[in-house]
């Protein structure tokens, strides 16, 4: 079983103004002139970590990891102003031509998977193909099952936990209820509401308990971030102009490689399924013993997926093993 590439150290760090007042962190680790590759992280909101760099070859490919707006390294830290998807993919086409980069694989995770499919429509000209964990479609049924009926009757011990902060005759809309709390003036009732939001997720997001994921979500930074953005994406049906699927067409020649948790409670594998009917050139990978969290301790199966995915990409891409695109 194949595990992540050992731990590398950035080659530069950009701070890349995007306009309304953000400035994007980005990274570059590997090889300067290896394969163009795009990381996006989940969330939204969650920002890039030291693992994610070990996705990739460091000997064959050049990774490029933005913090969204808001996010990670980036600020303003959990800033909402001007924080759409129309705004990230923009900003993602900024960073391509800010780096001198022609087209790159994209690679996401989660809300990463949602970024790169919006983002591989609105371009598809930059895109040399897909690596998508955890599908993710933000349709509407997809945000009430995580946050209104769905995961709460796997998880009812952990659902009671994100109920505390709403009285009782809130709970027909627990997106609208916190968006009233995280978007709100009361620093105390913001903090308890990040870190109820930010922690249902880390607890729901891997097979087995993981108190490594947790931990992540629940740090207070992480949280606030974390939680505000997604909250703010989801009362606003993710500023998707429209439903990712009806775009599908725009990806028909682009090659596409999805890795999804069959036990996946975030985002159930129905989403990846859905994709793939419409995306003739991807394939579907279930890992059955896994959740949805791309984390190396606790979801191996995931790991090992997306390392044979894009060592499969490198060798279709750079076939000579050679300086990249």
């Amino acid at each position: 079983m194949r595990t992540l590439y050992p731990p590398v150290e950035p080659l530069v760090n950009h701070s890349l103004s995007v306009g309304d007042g953000h400035v994007l962190h980005v990274e570059e680790c590997g090889r300067l002139d290896g394969i163009p590759v795009l990381f996006l992280h989940g969330g939204p909101g969650a920002g890039c970590t030291p693992m994610h760099r070990r996705f990739f070859d460091p000997d064959r490919y050049r990774v490029v990891l933005p913090d969204q707006r808001g996010s990670g390294h980036s600020t303003p830290h959990a800033g909402l102003e001007a924080n759409t998807t129309a705004a990230l993919v923009d900003d993602l086409e900024r960073v391509r031509e800010a780096l001198g980069i022609e087209r790159w694989l994209v690679f996401g995770g989660s809300w990463g998977s949602t970024l790169a499919l919006a983002y591989a429509q609105a371009h598809p000209e930059r895109v040399s193909g897909l690596v998508l964990r955890g599908v993710f479609l933000c349709r509407e049924e997809d945000i009430r099952w995580f946050y209104q009926q769905g995961a709460s009757r796997v998880f009812p011990d952990y659902w009671q936990a994100f109920l505390e902060p709403i009285p009782e005759d809130e709970r027909g809309d627990m997106v609208a209820a916190y968006h009233a709390r995280l978007d709100g003036e009361d620093q105390i009732a913001q903090y308890h509401a990040a870190q109820a939001w930010s922690v249902w997720e880390g607890r729901c997001a891997t097979l087995r308990p993981e108190s490594e994921v947790v931990d992540y979500f629940a740090n207070p930074r992480n949280a606030l971030a974390i939680a505000r953005i997604e909250n703010h994406y989801f009362h606003h049906d993710a500023f998707l102009e429209r439903p990712l699927l009806e775009g599908m067409d725009r990806l028909a020649d682009i090659p596409g490689h999805i890795v999804h948790g069959r036990y996946d409670m975030v985002c159930p594998v129905d989403q990846a399924h859905a994709l793939t009917e419409t995306w003739p050139a991807a394939e579907l990978e279930i890992i059955d013993d896994a959740g949805h969290a791309g984390h190396a301790a606790s979801e191996p199966g995931i790991v090992d997926a997306l390392i044979r995915a894009t060592d499969r990409f490198a060798d279709v891409l750079d076939p000579a093993g050679g300086r990249g695109a």
